[in-house]
């Protein structure tokens, strides 16, 4: 097996009394895009942190691309990171501040890394512009385009569009998407709908503890369910109760069917092909089927 690009062993961290991480392990291949979710005080932020060596476990250990992340100089051009209040620096302008930044990484044609990360994320037009005249959401695209420079090779990202417009929220999770596989992503983010779009796998953290840890198709279909958007009909759940595997049938507002099912005595294809046949010969029409929960859903479950 090959080595994770980030592996925590048994990581604990205390501020003083305080735990804020317990006991997290967990291992995060190469090329993914991962997520790490749960509440406020999960141990996000500092799990986070641990990663990027900011700060030191407690208990445990932190391996990040196969070296001590707190080293000093350990991860020099290997990462970049996005922190969650990304401050930058007044009296600059934002050309040369990221400029200024590209030369401290040791990085060739610091300007061209400088222009090309900015026009990524959608602010070229900004390169002149002094640092404390941007916006919260331009201010943010900035500190992004600083953690993009050089293509590292590992790229943590928390919050990356939390105080974004759409357009340039959606622009942002386009960068991501185009790092998968390249590079290895790391996102932090209350915005689980976007992390679904986003992570091949994700974290669940809460109160210090990792709750569940796994790819995005099995955190969302942990249960044996399924859902079927209806354009219009009758549905008589008693009836599809009545199905061969079928435990429980109910109705999310009027045009959402959440279906339950029997998963270690029945097949899914097959429960879901009984009950679309049914829905059809009772006349009624449908848009579509998805199989499993939202990862919302699941995260409500276990936090």
């Amino acid at each position: 097996m090959s080595e994770p690009a980030i592996e925590l062993m048994d990581v604990s961290r205390r501020f003083g009394p305080k735990v804020a991480v317990d006991g997290v392990s967990l291992r995060i291949e190469s090329g993914q895009v991962y997520g790490l979710i749960g509440p406020n005080g999960a141990g996000k932020t500092t799990t986070f942190s641990m990663m990027c060596g900011y700060l030191r476990p407690t208990r445990g250990q932190v391996r990040v691309m196969g070296v001590t992340p707190s080293a000093e100089g350990a991860l020099k051009g290997k990462l970049g990171v996005l922190p969650q209040d990304a401050v930058l620096p007044g009296g600059w302008k934002v050309g040369p501040l990221l400029m200024y930044w590209a030369r401290l990484s040791g990085l060739e044609a610091p300007e061209r890394e400088a222009r090309e990360s900015l026009e990524k994320v959608g602010l070229l037009e900004a390169w002149s512009v002094e640092t404390s005249a941007l916006s919260h959401g331009m201010g943010k695209r900035v500190a992004l385009a600083q953690a993009l420079m050089g293509r590292p090779p590992l790229v943590l990202l928390d919050e990356p569009t939390a105080g974004m417009d759409p357009r340039i929220a959606h622009q942002v999770r386009q960068v991501i998407l185009d790092m998968r596989g390249q590079r290895t992503v790391v996102v932090s983010s209350h915005n689980l709908q976007e992390l679904e779009q986003l992570c091949d796998a994700a974290a669940i953290l809460d109160r210090g503890r990792l709750v569940q840890a796994g790819s995005i198709a099995d955190l969302t279909s942990q249960g044996a369910e399924f859902r079927v958007q209806v354009a219009r009909g009758a549905i008589l759940l008693p009836e599809l109760e009545a199905l061969p595997g079928v435990t429980a049938a109910r109705l999310e507002g009027e045009h959402l069917l959440h279906v339950r099912f029997d998963g270690l005595a029945h097949k899914p294809e097959e429960v879901i092909s009984r009950v679309v046949g049914h829905l059809l010969q009772s006349g009624v029409l449908i848009l579509g089927v998805s199989r499993g929960q939202r990862l919302e859903e699941r995260v409500l479950q276990l936090t």
